[in-house]
């Protein structure tokens, strides 16, 4: 089988060729693409995947921008840390919708529906929507799964030396050229082996915020909140980031809430 992998962060990229390869032996990645220009370039002068995987969230856009502007001639299965999409993505070539980071299970399961897919389009129209139907109540309703698990420390590696941060030590998470950073309360840049989509599920909700896709901002890192254009927020973090802290439109009401508004 010959997949399209449509995804902005290297790490998850890698991560998901890598489990495609193990659940799928001598299957194709036919191209990992990072923006929506990109995609839509790529899926105009190439023949169509058997699937493609994408990542919702993209830094010029979201992946449902594709549809607008190239056909896309294939089952489509997207990948995101966000579940409010679902609805939508069952609007366009949908089969699944897989909440990030990933599981090796949940991506079986997703392949699996292919064929299922495919046997009930030789049979009628009718049965066709009602299995698409049902897949949308499943991704809709809340998921059974084991409560995450909230670090309270990383460990961080530096040439031959492991040492741990504490939770208390850290001021915010951030990206910087698709690596994920620690910074500390005392100034100090430590690399992470995880994506900021990894680490969004690891940490306390009462403690850090997901301010945009660079940022994973503790409260006591918040230094001044203020009103900025079209209702987003301009944030001062402590201490200071190199660029500019957005949080969106969509966001900010929440953020607001968290900040104990």
């Amino acid at each position: 089988m010959n997949f399209l992998l449509i995804e902005d962060e290297e790490l998850t990229a890698r991560k998901l060729a890598r489990m495609l390869s193990e659940l799928v032996p001598g299957c194709t990645i036919v191209a990992t693409l990072q923006s929506i220009e990109e995609s839509v370039q790529w899926l105009q002068t190439h023949p169509a995947p058997d699937i493609a995987f994408m990542d919702i969230e993209l830094a010029d856009g979201q992946s449902f921008d594709i549809f607008t502007q190239v056909k896309v001639a294939c089952p489509v299965i997207f990948t995101t840390a966000y579940n409010e999409f679902a609805i939508k993505a069952f609007k366009v070539n949908s089969i699944d919708y897989l909440l990030k980071p990933v599981k090796e299970e949940d991506l079986r399961k997703a392949l699996g529906k292919i064929d299922e897919l495919k046997r009930i389009w030789q049979v009628t129209p009718d049965a066709l929507q009602t299995s698409l139907s049902q897949l949308l109540q499943q991704m809709t309703q809340p998921a059974l799964a084991a409560p995450p698990v909230i670090r309270d420390r990383f460990m961080i590696k530096q040439g031959q030396r492991l040492f741990s941060v504490p939770i208390e030590e850290i001021a915010y998470f951030f990206s910087r050229n698709k690596i994920s950073f620690i910074k500390t309360f005392d100034k100090r840049e430590l690399m992470l082996d995880y994506t900021m989509d990894e680490l969004d599920k690891m940490l306390d909700r009462r403690k850090f915020f997901r301010l945009n896709r660079q940022i994973i901002a503790g409260l006591q890192s918040i230094d001044k909140v203020n009103l900025y254009f079209n209702n987003k927020l301009k944030l001062n973090l402590q201490p200071a980031f190199e660029d500019e802290v957005i949080v969106s439109r969509e966001r900010a009401a929440e953020f607001k809430v968290w900040l104990g508004e």
